[in-house]
C-alpha cells in the first residue's frame, strides 16, 4: 500500500513517514500543495494524509483536498491539523475528506484510522485476501498458510500482499519497489530478489515454498493454484 503524507512540519513528517514505513506501508512525501498535486498527477496512492495549514503553498489543505477528490474520487483522504473546532472539521469533511485527526497525534490511532480508511476504501481487494493455500489480512496483519502462522516483517509483508492482489500477472521488481517501497528508495538494485527468497524461505517452512515464482527477465508471479 502506498500513502503520499503532505504536510510542512518536517519533525512530524519524519513521525508519521517513520512509522507508516514501519507497518509496511510504502510512504512518499510533500511538504507543499504543489508538489502534492505533481506526485498524486504520476504516482497512484491507496491513501493520503493531509496537513490543512501548509506554510509557503500556493492553496490549504481544505483546498488541496477538494482538488485531488476532483481528480481522484476514490482514494481515502485523511485531514491532520490542529484546528479543531467543530466547523474546522466540518469544513475539511465537506471539501472530500473521509476522516479528521486533530494535533498533537498520537501514533496507534492515526495507524488504526489508516488501516479502517483502508478497509472501507472502494478500491481496496477482499478485506481477507487467499491465494491456494496462503491467507493474508491486511487488518491484522496476519499471514497464515493452511492455519498455520507465518511470522513475516512488516517489508516482507508488504511483498506478499502486493503479490497475492495481483495473483497470476507477472510483476517486475521495478514495480515492487514502486509499491512496497517508497519515491525515494535508492538501495541496492536486487532488494526484490532479497525479499522474494526471505519468503520462500518462510512460506517453505509450512509447505508452500513453490507459491511465489520467477520468471526470468520479467519479475515474480503469484502461482493462483497455490
Amino acid at each position: 500500500m502506498r500513502v503520499l503524507v503532505v504536510d510542512d512540519e518536517p519533525r512530524l513528517t519524519s513521525i508519521i513517514q517513520r512509522s507508516l514505513a514501519e507497518a509496511g506501508y510504502a510512504v512518499d512525501v510533500a511538504h507543499t500543495s504543489d508538489t502534492a498535486l505533481e506526485q498524486a498527477a504520476v504516482e497512484t496512492y491507496d491513501l493520503m494524509i493531509l496537513d490543512v495549514m501548509l506554510a509557503g503553498s500556493p492553496i490549504d489543505g481544505y483546498e488541496l483536498c477538494t482538488e485531488i477528490r476532483r481528480n481522484d474520487p476514490d482514494v481515502p483522504i485523511l485531514m491532520l491539523t490542529a484546528l479543531g473546532t467543530i466547523a474546522n472539521r466540518v469544513t475539511g469533511l465537506d471539501g472530500g475528506a473521509d476522516d479528521y485527526v486533530v494535533k498533537p497525534i498520537h501514533v496507534l490511532e492515526l495507524l488504526a484510522r489508516v488501516r479502517a480508511l483502508l478497509r472501507r476504501a472502494p478500491r481496496a481487494d477482499a478485506p481477507v485476501l487467499t491465494v491456494g493455500s496462503i491467507a493474508l489480512d491486511p487488518a491484522s496483519r496476519q499471514v497464515t498458510c493452511d492455519g498455520q502462522a507465518v511470522e513475516l516483517t512488516a517489508k516482507e509483508f508488504a511483498v506478499l500482499e502486493y503479490l497475492m492482489r495481483n495473483a497470476g500477472r507477472v510483476v517486475s521488481a521495478s514495480e515492487l519497489i514502486d509499491h512496497a517501497w517508497d519515491s525515494n528508495y535508492e538501495g541496492y538494485s536486487n532488494v526484490v530478489q532479497t525479499y522474494i527468497r526471505y519468503l520462500r524461505r518462510k512460506l517453505g517452512a509450512v509447505g508452500a515454498g513453490e507459491a511465489i515464482q520467477t520468471h526470468r527477465g520479467a519479475g515474480y508471479v503469484m502461482r493462483v493454484d497455490g
